[in-house]
């Protein structure tokens, strides 16, 4: 294997790992997962799946405001993020991804639970990325929804802090 194959090759691993690392700070509430995918100055644009889906989520930018924004949000729901389909350039110590991220959201304690309230989301995510020593940082994330089944108002902030301010279920 040629040294430019092998570069690339470490450049898609990395890049998938940026993708997950993502993945995994949205699916664990955990903010030091989700900032070591970002750039400082990343922008993440969910408003076009949001004007599908009826909620008014703003264009985020910053690392920061990023993290501030997701974590508060998804952290306390049950959800899991499955990302298929990458599609990855590289261009020196720039790259574009483009994949589908199959994402199912529970309320918080519900996931578990037959016939409880969800919101399963196929979205399209158009992404750049930048080179940052050995890691790869998303620079931009815009998302989109292909499709979307149950009740997307679990994303709604104002849902979750319903579920938040509720007594909290015993266990049976």
């Amino acid at each position: 294997m040629s040294s430019d194959s092998a570069q690339l090759s470490s450049d898609r691993y990395e890049i998938a790992d940026a993708l997950h690392r993502f993945a995994f700070g949205l699916d664990h509430g955990d903010a030091d997962s989700l900032s070591s995918a970002l750039s400082e100055d990343c922008v993440l644009d969910f408003r076009p799946a949001g004007k599908k889906l009826e909620l008014d989520f703003p264009k985020l930018t910053g690392r920061q405001a990023i993290v501030d924004g997701l974590v508060p949000l998804l952290g306390p729901l049950d959800t899991s993020h499955t990302a298929s389909n990458l599609q990855i350039e590289v261009s020196e110590d720039t790259a574009t991804l483009y994949c589908y991220m199959l994402a199912q959201h529970f309320m918080p304690r519900e996931g578990p639970r037959p016939g409880s309230e969800n919101a399963l989301l196929m979205n399209r995510y158009d992404c750049e990325l930048a080179r940052d020593g050995q890691k790869w940082r998303f620079r931009k994330m815009t998302i989109d929804n292909a499709w979307a089944q149950g009740n997307p108002e679990i994303l709604n902030a104002l849902a979750t802090h319903r579920l938040l301010t509720a007594k909290p279920k015993l266990p049976k």
